[in-house]
Protein backbone atom coordinates (compact mmCIF):
# COMPACT_ATOMS: atom_id res chain seq x y z
CA UNK A 1 0.00 0.00 0.00
CA UNK A 2 2.59 2.21 1.12
CA UNK A 3 4.77 1.64 -2.31
CA UNK A 4 1.49 2.02 -4.47
CA UNK A 5 0.72 5.64 -2.48
CA UNK A 6 4.22 6.61 -3.07
CA UNK A 7 4.15 5.51 -7.06
CA UNK A 8 1.03 6.98 -7.24
CA UNK A 9 2.40 10.57 -5.83
CA UNK A 10 5.20 10.54 -8.32
CA UNK A 11 2.98 9.87 -11.18
CA UNK A 12 0.55 13.09 -10.33
CA UNK A 13 3.88 14.91 -9.55
CA UNK A 14 5.19 14.50 -13.03
CA UNK A 15 1.58 15.01 -14.93
CA UNK A 16 1.49 18.33 -12.93
CA UNK A 17 5.05 19.64 -13.29
CA UNK A 18 5.11 18.44 -16.51
CA UNK A 19 6.70 21.33 -18.36
CA UNK A 20 9.06 21.61 -15.59
CA UNK A 21 10.40 17.72 -15.63
CA UNK A 22 10.58 18.10 -19.45
CA UNK A 23 13.28 21.38 -19.27
CA UNK A 24 15.07 18.87 -16.07
CA UNK A 25 15.19 15.94 -18.43
CA UNK A 26 16.69 17.95 -21.61
CA UNK A 27 18.74 20.30 -19.24
CA UNK A 28 20.20 16.71 -17.90
CA UNK A 29 20.51 15.13 -21.35
CA UNK A 30 22.75 18.23 -22.67
CA UNK A 31 24.66 18.00 -19.25
CA UNK A 32 25.55 14.49 -19.17
CA UNK A 33 25.67 14.00 -22.97
CA UNK A 34 28.89 16.68 -22.57
CA UNK A 35 30.10 14.97 -20.12
CA UNK A 36 30.05 11.90 -21.43
CA UNK A 37 31.43 13.26 -24.68
CA UNK A 38 34.37 14.26 -22.73
CA UNK A 39 34.62 11.10 -21.00
CA UNK A 40 34.98 9.35 -24.86
CA UNK A 41 37.58 11.73 -25.53
CA UNK A 42 39.77 10.75 -22.37
CA UNK A 43 39.42 7.36 -23.47
CA UNK A 44 40.49 7.72 -27.27
CA UNK A 45 43.47 9.79 -25.59
CA UNK A 46 44.61 7.35 -23.77
CA UNK A 47 44.33 4.66 -26.45
CA UNK A 48 46.09 6.60 -28.73
CA UNK A 49 48.61 7.30 -26.52
CA UNK A 50 48.98 3.30 -25.42
CA UNK A 51 49.33 2.60 -29.17
CA UNK A 52 51.31 5.19 -30.38
CA UNK A 53 54.45 5.79 -27.59
CA UNK A 54 54.73 2.13 -27.81
CA UNK A 55 55.44 2.95 -31.70
CA UNK A 56 57.14 6.40 -31.31
CA UNK A 57 60.87 6.37 -32.97
CA UNK A 58 63.91 8.76 -33.14
CA UNK A 59 64.46 9.68 -36.41
CA UNK A 60 67.48 10.61 -37.67
CA UNK A 61 67.84 12.52 -40.89
CA UNK A 62 70.78 12.57 -42.97
CA UNK A 63 72.23 15.55 -45.51
CA UNK A 64 70.95 16.24 -48.54
CA UNK A 65 72.09 18.53 -51.47
CA UNK A 66 69.52 20.82 -50.17
CA UNK A 67 70.12 20.35 -46.74
CA UNK A 68 71.31 23.87 -45.06
CA UNK A 69 72.45 22.64 -41.55
CA UNK A 70 75.92 23.50 -40.27
CA UNK A 71 76.39 19.83 -40.18
CA UNK A 72 75.73 19.58 -43.65
CA UNK A 73 78.53 22.13 -44.87
CA UNK A 74 80.20 18.60 -46.68
CA UNK A 75 76.99 18.11 -48.80
CA UNK A 76 75.58 14.51 -49.05
CA UNK A 77 76.18 12.56 -46.53
CA UNK A 78 78.71 9.50 -47.24
CA UNK A 79 78.47 6.12 -46.91
CA UNK A 80 81.54 6.00 -44.19
CA UNK A 81 79.29 8.63 -42.43
CA UNK A 82 76.02 6.05 -42.59
CA UNK A 83 78.31 3.01 -41.83
CA UNK A 84 79.65 5.27 -38.63
CA UNK A 85 76.16 6.20 -37.45
CA UNK A 86 75.15 2.53 -37.76
CA UNK A 87 78.12 1.19 -35.70
CA UNK A 88 77.14 4.35 -32.83
CA UNK A 89 73.49 3.32 -32.85
CA UNK A 90 74.20 -0.39 -32.37
CA UNK A 91 76.98 0.64 -29.32
CA UNK A 92 74.16 2.44 -27.65
CA UNK A 93 72.00 -1.01 -27.10
CA UNK A 94 69.77 -1.98 -24.69
CA UNK A 95 68.73 1.63 -25.03
CA UNK A 96 68.62 1.15 -28.92
CA UNK A 97 66.15 -1.70 -29.48
CA UNK A 98 65.48 -1.37 -33.21
CA UNK A 99 67.03 0.57 -36.23
CA UNK A 100 65.65 0.45 -39.56
CA UNK A 101 67.44 2.60 -42.47
CA UNK A 102 65.17 4.06 -44.75
CA UNK A 103 66.45 5.38 -47.94
CA UNK A 104 65.07 8.23 -50.13
CA UNK A 105 63.49 6.25 -52.69
CA UNK A 106 61.89 4.48 -49.77
CA UNK A 107 60.68 7.24 -47.82
CA UNK A 108 59.58 8.83 -51.63
CA UNK A 109 57.52 5.62 -51.64
CA UNK A 110 55.82 5.96 -48.59
CA UNK A 111 55.26 9.65 -49.25
CA UNK A 112 53.42 8.31 -51.71
CA UNK A 113 51.30 6.15 -50.19
CA UNK A 114 50.64 8.50 -47.12
CA UNK A 115 49.48 10.98 -49.68
CA UNK A 116 48.10 9.80 -52.89
CA UNK A 117 44.73 11.45 -52.63
CA UNK A 118 46.30 14.56 -52.05
CA UNK A 119 47.97 17.17 -54.65
CA UNK A 120 51.42 17.55 -52.94
CA UNK A 121 52.02 13.81 -53.42
CA UNK A 122 52.40 15.03 -57.44
CA UNK A 123 55.18 17.92 -56.66
CA UNK A 124 57.64 15.70 -54.77
CA UNK A 125 60.50 13.74 -56.35
CA UNK A 126 62.96 10.86 -54.51
CA UNK A 127 65.52 13.30 -53.94
CA UNK A 128 63.79 15.98 -52.21
CA UNK A 129 63.15 13.09 -49.47
CA UNK A 130 66.26 12.87 -47.05
CA UNK A 131 67.61 9.62 -46.25
CA UNK A 132 67.22 8.18 -42.24
CA UNK A 133 67.38 5.79 -39.50
CA UNK A 134 64.38 5.13 -37.69
CA UNK A 135 65.34 4.59 -34.36
CA UNK A 136 63.25 2.43 -31.73
CA UNK A 137 64.06 3.03 -27.96
CA UNK A 138 63.45 0.76 -24.85
CA UNK A 139 62.81 3.69 -23.24
CA UNK A 140 61.34 6.86 -25.14
CA UNK A 141 61.46 9.43 -22.83
CA UNK A 142 65.73 8.57 -23.15
CA UNK A 143 65.40 10.35 -26.58
CA UNK A 144 67.97 13.22 -25.20
CA UNK A 145 70.56 10.43 -25.23
CA UNK A 146 70.42 10.11 -28.71
CA UNK A 147 69.74 13.80 -29.67
CA UNK A 148 72.98 14.83 -27.26
CA UNK A 149 75.12 11.74 -29.18
CA UNK A 150 74.26 12.27 -33.22
CA UNK A 151 72.76 15.89 -33.34
CA UNK A 152 75.40 18.30 -35.34
CA UNK A 153 77.66 15.57 -36.13
CA UNK A 154 78.62 15.25 -39.91
CA UNK A 155 76.24 14.08 -41.93
CA UNK A 156 73.34 14.23 -39.97
CA UNK A 157 70.83 17.09 -40.83
CA UNK A 158 68.83 17.04 -37.62
CA UNK A 159 67.28 14.54 -35.15
CA UNK A 160 63.40 14.34 -34.33
CA UNK A 161 61.96 12.92 -31.41
CA UNK A 162 58.65 11.45 -32.85
CA UNK A 163 57.00 11.44 -29.04
CA UNK A 164 57.69 15.50 -28.89
CA UNK A 165 55.73 16.05 -32.13
CA UNK A 166 52.72 13.44 -30.52
CA UNK A 167 52.84 15.18 -27.43
CA UNK A 168 51.52 18.82 -28.92
CA UNK A 169 48.95 16.29 -30.54
CA UNK A 170 47.72 15.17 -27.11
CA UNK A 171 47.71 18.44 -25.73
CA UNK A 172 45.00 19.83 -28.26
CA UNK A 173 43.32 17.00 -27.50
CA UNK A 174 43.42 17.13 -23.56
CA UNK A 175 42.40 20.85 -24.50
CA UNK A 176 39.50 20.19 -26.19
CA UNK A 177 38.78 17.53 -23.36
CA UNK A 178 38.95 20.00 -20.53
CA UNK A 179 36.75 22.72 -22.82
CA UNK A 180 33.65 20.09 -22.81
CA UNK A 181 33.99 19.25 -19.39
CA UNK A 182 34.06 23.12 -18.57
CA UNK A 183 30.68 23.11 -20.42
CA UNK A 184 29.61 19.81 -19.07
CA UNK A 185 30.17 21.48 -15.70
CA UNK A 186 28.61 25.06 -16.38
CA UNK A 187 25.43 22.58 -17.80
CA UNK A 188 25.43 20.48 -14.30
CA UNK A 189 25.88 23.55 -12.29
CA UNK A 190 22.25 24.81 -14.47
CA UNK A 191 20.61 21.47 -13.83
CA UNK A 192 21.21 21.43 -10.19
CA UNK A 193 19.74 24.74 -9.89
CA UNK A 194 16.78 23.61 -12.21
CA UNK A 195 16.72 20.59 -9.84
CA UNK A 196 16.39 22.68 -6.52
CA UNK A 197 13.82 25.03 -8.26
CA UNK A 198 11.60 22.29 -9.34
CA UNK A 199 11.74 20.88 -5.88
CA UNK A 200 10.77 24.47 -4.26
CA UNK A 201 7.81 24.26 -7.27
CA UNK A 202 6.67 20.97 -6.50
CA UNK A 203 7.20 21.13 -2.27
CA UNK A 204 4.90 24.11 -2.48
CA UNK A 205 2.27 23.36 -4.77
CA UNK A 206 1.66 19.87 -2.65
CA UNK A 207 1.92 21.68 0.57
CA UNK A 208 -1.37 20.53 1.53
CA UNK A 209 -1.15 16.78 1.29
CA UNK A 210 2.15 16.90 2.75
CA UNK A 211 0.81 18.72 5.92
CA UNK A 212 -1.88 15.35 5.85
CA UNK A 213 0.74 12.83 5.81
CA UNK A 214 2.45 14.91 8.52
CA UNK A 215 -0.84 15.04 10.67
CA UNK A 216 -1.13 11.20 10.24
CA UNK A 217 2.52 10.25 11.30
CA UNK A 218 4.23 10.18 8.58
CA UNK A 219 8.10 10.07 8.78
CA UNK A 220 10.39 13.03 6.64
CA UNK A 221 11.89 10.22 4.20
CA UNK A 222 8.44 8.76 3.49
CA UNK A 223 7.35 12.10 3.00
CA UNK A 224 10.21 13.35 0.59
CA UNK A 225 10.14 10.02 -1.72
CA UNK A 226 8.02 10.40 -4.22
CA UNK A 227 9.99 13.88 -4.50
CA UNK A 228 13.02 12.20 -4.43
CA UNK A 229 12.09 9.21 -6.78
CA UNK A 230 10.65 12.11 -9.67
CA UNK A 231 14.06 13.94 -9.20
CA UNK A 232 15.53 10.26 -9.98
CA UNK A 233 13.62 9.35 -13.00
CA UNK A 234 13.82 12.82 -14.38
CA UNK A 235 17.76 12.27 -14.50
CA UNK A 236 17.30 8.54 -15.32
CA UNK A 237 15.78 9.80 -18.67
CA UNK A 238 17.90 12.34 -19.23
CA UNK A 239 20.93 9.74 -19.03
CA UNK A 240 19.39 7.65 -21.18
CA UNK A 241 18.95 10.05 -23.65
CA UNK A 242 22.76 11.03 -23.40
CA UNK A 243 23.80 7.59 -23.43
CA UNK A 244 21.58 7.09 -26.65
CA UNK A 245 24.24 10.01 -28.33
CA UNK A 246 27.13 8.48 -27.04
CA UNK A 247 25.97 5.62 -28.99
CA UNK A 248 25.20 7.35 -31.97
CA UNK A 249 28.10 9.08 -31.89
CA UNK A 250 30.52 5.46 -31.69
CA UNK A 251 28.29 3.80 -34.21
CA UNK A 252 27.92 7.25 -36.95
CA UNK A 253 30.47 8.93 -36.53
CA UNK A 254 33.38 6.56 -35.16
CA UNK A 255 32.28 3.16 -36.86
CA UNK A 256 30.83 4.53 -39.90
CA UNK A 257 33.33 7.82 -40.57
CA UNK A 258 36.70 7.94 -38.45
CA UNK A 259 37.40 4.12 -38.71
CA UNK A 260 37.49 3.52 -42.59
CA UNK A 261 39.02 7.26 -42.89
CA UNK A 262 42.01 6.98 -40.31
CA UNK A 263 43.28 3.15 -40.01
CA UNK A 264 46.29 4.37 -38.48
CA UNK A 265 45.11 4.90 -35.50
CA UNK A 266 42.81 2.72 -33.11
CA UNK A 267 39.38 4.21 -31.38
CA UNK A 268 37.56 3.46 -28.54
CA UNK A 269 35.83 0.50 -28.44
CA UNK A 270 32.07 -0.19 -26.57
CA UNK A 271 33.92 -1.25 -23.17
CA UNK A 272 34.66 2.76 -23.02
CA UNK A 273 30.83 3.50 -24.43
CA UNK A 274 29.42 1.31 -21.44
CA UNK A 275 31.49 2.84 -18.66
CA UNK A 276 30.93 6.33 -19.64
CA UNK A 277 26.89 5.66 -19.89
CA UNK A 278 27.25 3.84 -16.22
CA UNK A 279 29.41 6.85 -14.94
CA UNK A 280 26.77 8.83 -16.73
CA UNK A 281 23.44 7.14 -14.71
CA UNK A 282 25.35 7.13 -11.52
CA UNK A 283 26.40 10.96 -11.30
CA UNK A 284 23.14 11.73 -12.88
CA UNK A 285 20.57 9.91 -10.46
CA UNK A 286 23.01 10.72 -7.15
CA UNK A 287 23.07 14.05 -8.17
CA UNK A 288 19.48 14.51 -8.33
CA UNK A 289 18.81 12.74 -5.29
CA UNK A 290 21.18 14.89 -3.27
CA UNK A 291 20.36 18.41 -4.60
CA UNK A 292 16.19 17.02 -4.34
CA UNK A 293 17.16 16.38 -0.86
CA UNK A 294 19.10 19.34 0.00
CA UNK A 295 16.46 21.50 -0.95
CA UNK A 296 13.24 19.69 0.66
CA UNK A 297 15.48 19.66 3.77
CA UNK A 298 14.50 23.34 3.31
CA UNK A 299 10.93 24.09 1.71
CA UNK A 300 9.59 20.71 2.82
CA UNK A 301 8.20 21.71 6.30
CA UNK A 302 4.99 22.10 7.42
Amino acid sequence: MRARLILNEVGIGLRRNLTMTIALVITFAVSLGLLGGALLVRDQVDVMKDYWYDKVQVSIFLCTKNSDAASCSGGVVTQAQKDQIQADLSSLKPLVQDVFYESSTDAYARFKEQFKNSPIAQNASPDALPESFRVKLSDPQQYQVVADAFSGRPGVDNVVDQRSLLDKFFQVLGGLQQLALLIAGSMILVTVLLIANAMRVAAFNRRRETGIMRLVGASDFYIQMPFLLEAAIGAAIGAALASLSLVAVKIFLIDHRLTPQFTITPFVGWDAVIHASAVLFGLGIVLACVTAFITLRRYLRV
